[in-house]
């Protein structure tokens, strides 16, 4: 008997767990130079003369920006070239900036060098789902995406500790040399294990009209469209809470040390919802799960903004609250991302970078505004939470003609 062919080993030389690994792997990129420096946020600001401590947060807002400008960049870039050679020289950018903020001697240079390691991570984010992409397609991608988001889902979890642990026998330079160590590791393996993923007849030339052809189809076609700008509201909410999670979990609820677990609770919540969603795509479809959960977080955080507007809330009914609404979050993003990137599979980089920078950018000047409007309390932040699940709402109804739970894929 013939053995069957590996799919994904034949594209991209990998086994489908290997596959799911290093996907990961790059998309944690942007979660590991956020999350593990959240407990050290206090003491950059104090190291480097900070005096307003919703400040602090530029420090994720500037790489975020960063990041989002650039994939703009990377993604045609990654069609012309294929995706190995942008990936590993944004891997490269990403790196040296995280080693020459060890040695920064002021608040506005972090910023500066965050800004740029911001551009070199975006070649992460982009190149990531465009290769996703070139190997798997409709509900396959979903879940494949799901997996992927469940691994990235774990860093939240741990990358706070790690931070924390690290502020306890160190200081916050430390940090930035663990990101550093980490994106070199990342690069070997894409480096040594990765298959070039992108066939030759499908690259695209790399010309401002080609460029501005391929921004054309994304930005004309409904379904990519107003799926890419539900995410981005509610990418929105989640920047809001990062921006904010130290200042609520130690400066509101008092947790000190403890605040990690919290935050990795959260997180964990996420990831379970999102290996949740791999496990039923197949069988009820991304519309189906999605949708009733975007349905899921409307109502949840209504609830959460209800309450808190009567008074402050106790910290256990405020985990109860958010953590409904971070659940839902995680049975929404791949899912949405996919049905996004699903008619655009003959343009998958330019297509990801349009995504991407909608996505990152609206996201971040979201979930700044969130974070700045933080007065001590988590009002702004669940008021952010309901505004953020209408609007998603209704640019699903309009990506999908006013009807929700239509499924466009067949099982299987």
């Amino acid at each position: 008997m013939t053995k069957p062919i590996d799919h994904t080993a034949a594209i991209s030389g990998l086994t489908k767990v290997q596959f799911i690994a290093l996907m990961a792997m790059l998309m944690s990129i942007n979660a590991i130079s956020i999350d593990i420096m959240l407990p050290g946020l206090q003491e950059i600001g104090a190291s480097l003369g900070v005096i307003d401590e919703n400040d602090r947060q530029y420090v994720i807002s500037a790489y975020l920006i960063g990041m989002g400008c650039a994939q703009l960049f990377f993604g045609p870039l990654s069609d012309r070239f294929g995706r190995k050679a942008p990936l590993l020289g944004g891997l490269g950018l990403y790196g040296v900036c995280a080693l020459a903020i060890v040695f920064v001697p002021t608040f506005s240079a972090l910023l500066a060098l965050r800004f740029v390691q911001g551009i070199g991570a975006a070649a992460t984010r982009v190149v990531t789902v465009s290769i996703v992409r070139d190997v798997f397609g409709g509900r396959q991608m979903a879940e494949i995406m799901s997996l992927v988001m469940m691994v990235f889902m774990i860093v939240p979890v741990i990358a706070p500790s790690i931070g924390q642990l690290i502020m306890l026998f160190s200081e916050w330079h430390m940090i930035f040399v663990v990101i550093t160590l980490f994106a070199a590791a990342v690069a070997a393996s894409v480096a040594l294990r990765l298959r070039e993923t992108l066939a030759p007849a499908h690259r695209r030339a790399f010309t401002a009209k080609v460029i501005a052809n391929g921004f054309r189809i994304v930005l004309t076609n409904r379904l990519a469209l107003f799926y890419t700008l539900a995410t981005s509201v509610l990418l929105g909410a989640l920047f809001g809470f990062v921006n904010s999670a130290q200042q609520i979990l130690v400066g509101v609820y008092g947790l000190g040390i403890w605040f990690p677990a919290v935050f990795a609770a959260f997180a964990g919540m996420m990831a379970l919802a999102s290996f949740t969603n791999s496990r039923l795509v197949q069988r009820f479809g991304m519309r189906a799960l999605s949708h009733a959960a975007l349905l899921g977080f409307a109502l949840a955080s209504f609830v959460w903004m209800s309450v808190s507007l009567m008074g402050p809330l106790s910290l256990p009914l405020f985990i109860v609250l958010h953590g409904a609404a971070m659940f839902q979050f995680g049975l929404i993003a791949a899912n949405f991302n996919a049905m996004a990137m699903e008619p655009l599979g003959h343009v998958a980089g330019t297509a990801s970078s349009v995504l991407g920078f909608t996505q990152t950018i609206g996201g971040a000047l979201i979930g700044a505004l969130i974070g700045q409007a933080f007065d001590g309390s988590v009002t702004p932040l669940a008021v952010g939470f309901f505004t953020v699940g209408v609007v998603a709402l209704a640019c699903v109804l309009i990506a999908e003609g006013g009807r929700l739970f239509k499924p466009h894929n067949p099982a299987g």
